[in-house]
């Protein structure tokens, strides 16, 4: 994957730089992929939904409010989202099992770690423009991730090496 930074050089028209709020938490540190987005309020059932499907290698972008009262994604769901060929998870709220979150071979961004998981109340929309670290994502653009930060492009973004 082409770095982050290297990126921002090449397009800084194209990209939203992300601010520098998120966590890593997953086994990847650099991923990127196409985005599936999800709004929902301390409440995962449409993020299991989602990870249970074949991700193509997308990065689900999950918009929990910035609420770090429950996890949004645990390392049941992690395992799932890996072995279903998801590049990333990427939640503006809390997440946790961070062992088993860094033993998967999938990115994780999120605000805070947090031990308790979510109600189950079948709540949360998909496919919706969500806000993340002060910029709106929407399904169908693509997020580039490493150590140095994320970015979003309406468009992919390749650099001839």
């Amino acid at each position: 994957m082409t770095p982050v930074c290297d990126l921002c050089d090449a397009f800084p028209e194209q990209v939203q730089v992300l601010e520098p709020v998120l966590k890593s938490y997953g086994g990847e540190a650099a991923f990127s992929g196409q985005v599936e987005t999800i709004r929902t309020h301390e409440d995962n059932s449409r993020v299991r939904e989602a990870v249970s499907e074949p991700g193509s290698g997308r990065v689900l972008v999950v918009d929990g409010g910035g609420s770090v009262k429950r996890s949004l994604l645990g390392g049941d769901l992690a395992g799932k989202a890996a072995a279903n060929g998801w590049a990333g998870v990427i939640v503006n709220g809390a997440v946790r099992d961070v062992a088993e979150l860094e033993a998967e071979a999938l990115g994780v961004l999120a605000l805070a770690l947090i031990p308790m998981k979510t109600e189950k109340r079948d709540l949360g929309v998909r496919g919706v423009p969500v806000t993340l670290a002060g910029a709106v994502v929407r399904r169908g653009d693509w997020i580039y991730a490493d150590r140095d930060g994320v970015i979003v492009s309406a468009e992919p973004l390749h650099l001839q090496i």
